[in-house]
């Protein structure tokens, strides 16, 4: 291996989704006539919620794209893979519009142009890419006791506001999204810096800072999470925040 891989002074973390082995094809008008209209190579977890979807664009505006799920997607991530180009992250539950935030940035979330169809329970968009793009896409929805995508609205206190999910979260990512975020992605977990419910040292998404153990805590309850911080990246009183909390 290389330096970083064997230097055993070195401390890592790793986040793995099994999605459902060995990818399966959706062909075109596989679904309905027209639908979708893009053919998709599909990895797909039913049952956990998330699946894993390449394909190459047509340059259709809108054109379909199946994604495997037995739901709708709640939140989706984009990748260009023959082209530089942001991770886009596509989300609904802000305010019931198609919205997207850049999980390489801190910006605040942005409206999706009209003309983009929502995703459904059986296709996504291929949101406008160019004709001989290769894309990739990871997509998330909730599932009852397992994982859960939704918003809440911080306080400014230290006693942060109670946010449901249902269980105890083992992995967590924040966003704020009503305006550009100091720091962007906050990423917690179980595995490091755990005292009993409370978890720290958190990493981000859109940063190459190792971890952050200072005053950013958060504590992972029976069903849900609570802010323990004024840190306006995760509880700015009147602040909006996305997550993805998976048990």
């Amino acid at each position: 291996g290389t330096f970083d891989t064997v230097n055993n002074t070195t401390t890592y973390v790793a986040w793995n989704w099994l999605a459902g082995g060995s990818a399966s094809t959706i062909a075109v008008n596989s679904i309905s006539s027209g639908v979708p209209a893009i053919q998709s190579s599909v990895s797909a977890n039913t049952e956990a919620g998330f699946s894993i979807v390449s394909w190459t664009a047509n340059g259709s505006t809108d054109g379909r794209v199946g994604h495997g799920l037995s739901s709708t997607p709640e939140l989706i991530i984009y990748k260009e893979r023959s082209a530089s180009g942001s991770w886009y992250v596509w989300i609904t539950v802000i305010d019931g519009t198609n919205d997207y935030l850049l999980l390489n940035t801190t910006a605040s979330k942005t409206d999706i142009s009209s003309s983009y169809t929502s995703p459904t329970a059986t296709t996504i968009s291929n949101y406008g890419y160019t004709n001989g793009t290769t894309m990739i896409a990871y997509c998330f929805h909730s599932v009852e006791g397992y994982s859960k995508i939704g918003t809440y609205t911080g306080n400014g206190s230290t006693t942060g506001p109670f946010v449901y999910t249902g269980f105890r979260p083992a992995w967590l990512l924040v966003k704020r999204t009503d305006t550009a975020s100091t720091n962007g992605w906050y990423i917690y977990d179980n595995k490091r810096n755990n005292f009993g419910t409370l978890v720290d040292a958190q990493l981000y998404a859109n940063l190459s800072s190792g971890d952050d153990d200072g005053n950013r805590d958060l504590d992972f309850l029976s069903n849900g999470f609570k802010p323990r911080l004024t840190d306006v990246n995760v509880n700015a009183s009147g602040g909006s925040y996305i997550y993805l909390a998976i048990a």
